[in-house]
């Protein structure tokens, strides 16, 4: 059991650590304005003025936000497939690392097997399940 622990430490940690980004900078939301990255124009302070950073209409440089319902829940939908695949690719690893591991046990032979075999299925679930709902979403709203 500990050389399981140990094993999984050791893949995630590979895993986690060729995801994290190399530098980290600031993102400017503003580079797209016509005045150069200053929200809304000048002024601000005055009914009359410029927006300002933060108003209550919530637009972005003066032009309004368009979000719509499909385009925030393809977004939503994107993120959560984004994160199955993730988990589907780690328990592959998992599951690859269990068999490489057990020493020709027939039982723990199979149960890598299907580790990797449920994790593959997960993930297939989860794209047909992406287009099904990108399909629903694109022909009835």
């Amino acid at each position: 059991m500990k050389r399981y622990l140990s094993s999984f430490i050791v893949t995630a940690s590979i895993v986690f650590a060729s995801m994290m980004p190399t530098s980290v900078g600031a993102i400017n939301v503003f580079q797209n304005c016509p005045d150069g990255g200053a929200a809304g124009g000048t002024g601000g302070t005055s009914a009359g003025g410029g927006s300002g950073a933060a108003n209550s209409s919530g637009d972005l440089c003066g032009a309004a936000v368009q979000d719509d319902f499909p385009t925030m829940m393809k977004t939503v939908i994107s993120i959560i497939l984004f994160i199955l695949g993730i988990i589907a690719v780690l328990m592959i690893v998992i599951g690859g690392v269990r068999y490489t591991t057990s020493n020709g046990e027939s039982q723990q032979i199979k149960s890598a097997k299907d580790t990797i075999m449920y994790s593959v299925i997960g993930l297939i679930v989860a794209i047909m399940a992406y287009a099904i709902v990108g399909f629903v979403i694109d022909s009835f709203i």
